[in-house]
């Protein structure tokens, strides 16, 4: 079995082809969102391929060392993570072939509309063995 990260953006990635921000969907559309990525968690649990998945909230702070008894610094040029990333599920599946296979699936969520998002999912395997030194 391999982990893998499917992860979920708001932006940075490829259009989707439901391109609509969820902010602008109904009550009813969310829910049946949410209803459709809770129903392919608990099928993936019972088919025992599920890890963990969250959904994230819009706020968040940048955080990095300011030094020896120094206050983190909490700004920067970036762009905003809440702008980025919406959420992520980790899968621990047989093949490469079935993780593509579970991505593809979970991109169908229903968006506005209820029609499916056809979102762009970053699919990243989990580092199994870091480097040896002898690469």
């Amino acid at each position: 079995m391999a982990k893998y990260l499917l992860l979920k953006h708001y932006r940075g990635a490829p259009e989707a082809a439901n391109n609509s921000p969820m902010d602008q969907w109904t009550p009813e559309e969310i829910a049946a969102h949410i209803q459709y990525m809770n129903e392919f968690a608990d099928r993936l649990e019972q088919s025992g391929e599920y890890v963990d998945s969250q959904a994230l909230a819009p706020e968040g702070e940048w955080v990095r060392y300011g030094g020896h008894a120094r206050p983190p610094v909490t700004d920067g040029p970036f762009p905003e993570t809440k702008d980025l990333i919406a959420g992520w599920m980790i899968i621990d599946v047989d093949t490469y072939d079935r993780a593509l296979e579970l991505a593809g699936e979970l991109s169908a969520a229903p968006g506005a509309g209820g029609k499916p998002i056809h979102e762009w999912l970053e699919l990243r395997p989990f580092l199994t063995d870091g480097p040896t030194g002898n690469d």
